[in-house]
Order: structure tokens, then sequence, then C-alpha cells
């Protein structure tokens, strides 16, 4: 713990204070999440702008509601952290506006259910994985404005792609994936250790299935 200027107490207070500040946001971010998975399944037309929106959303939220708002007041590093979620927000916005290069459906290969897996492991088994350790579910890190349950559900949207996913477009993600990964096991945040693995794993699944 020496090695991280907070204690896990105040970590913990402030998902805690930020939880109790957004709501009712999580319920949207939840229901966004959900058309996201059905859009993948049904592929309307406009299905590929709507979803790097609501991952342009919930990058940028995340990099101003939570690092800048809640998370500097016990790390002064928030600032640099959410100035990275800022960026990567406005990046999947301009893939979604100008670019329109991301196409989202679900193939049934590794890629696919690899994908639906870390998705609902976002959405689903990382609050009830908060819960079940003891945490009130105010307190769980709110999905859809935190950034390690936001990290792990970009991963896992990028793999239900049916399209090539640009190497600069996975750069920040892959990044937080190592530092909130290795936060992680500092902090006793159990939920968060997949998300070690999830930046390489993901990039290296992607590779593969481009080629």
């Amino acid at each position: 713990m020496h090695m991280l200027p907070f204690t896990k107490q105040q970590f913990f207070d402030v998902f805690i204070a930020h939880g109790g500040a957004i709501w009712p946001l999580q319920i949207l971010a939840y229901a966004l999440a959900v058309i996201a998975l059905v859009i993948v399944f049904t592929r309307p037309r406009w299905n590929h702008s709507f979803i790097t929106i609501v991952l342009a959303a919930m990058w940028l939220a995340t990099g101003l509601l939570y690092h800048m708002a809640f998370f500097a007041a016990i790390n002064n590093a928030a600032y640099l952290f959410g100035a990275l979620f800022v960026i990567q927000g406005l990046a999947f916005a301009y893939v979604a506006t100008v670019r329109s290069t991301l196409e989202f459906g679900f193939s049934n290969d590794f890629s696919g259910w690899a994908g639906l897996l870390l998705a609902i492991y976002a959405i689903v088994a990382y609050f009830v994985i908060g819960i079940l350790l003891g945490h009130p579910a105010i307190g769980v890190p709110a999905f859809g404005f935190t950034p390690c349950p936001v990290t792990l559900f970009t991963f896992g949207m990028l793999l239900l792609t049916t399209s090539r996913v640009p190497s600069w477009l996975l750069a920040i993600p892959v990044l937080w994936s190592i530092i909130g990964g290795t936060a992680a096991f500092l902090l006793g945040v159990p939920q968060d250790w997949v998300l070690l693995f999830s930046g390489i794993g993901s990039v290296a699944i992607l590779r593969f299935r481009s080629r």
C-alpha cells in the first residue's frame, strides 16, 4: 500500500461518494449497454455509430465525472488519467462521426465469444462480485462511469466488431488495463484482476483475427 498516495479506505470511499452523486445515471448506462448488445445480434443499419457513440460517452463521463471530479481528491494523477479518458472518448466520437470505420456484429468464433463474455462480465458479474465482497451497491464502481468496468466493456465491444480495429484506438485502453489491473492487486479488487490480462489478450485476438 505504501506505493499508492491514498489508503484502501479512501479509495473505496470515493466510489461511494461518486456513485451517490451520479445516481440514477447508472441505470442509463446499463440500458445503453443492453441496447448495444441487442444491436450486435440484430445488426440494424445504424448500429455502428450508436455503439461507438456509447463508448465515447462512457470514456468522456469517466474522465470528467470520476477521475477529475472525484478521484483527484485523493490522487493528483487523476487529472492525467482523466485527460487520457477524455482523449479516448474524443477518439471514439471521431470514429463514430467522421471515419465510421467500426462495424459491430456477433461472430460465432473465439473473438465473438470472448467479446460477449467480457461485455457481460463488465455489465453483470462485476457488480455481483462487488456485492458479494460486501460493498454497498452505491459503492461498487459504477458501470459506464468508472474506469475499470468501462475498459472491460470497451474490450468486449471491440472484440465484437466485424471490421478491423485501428491500433491507435487500442493504445489508451491497453495502457489503462495495465495501470488499473496492477492497482487492483495492491488494493484488493478481485473483479479487476481480469482487467490486467484483458488488454494484451484483446490485442492478441484482434491481431490473430485480422490475419
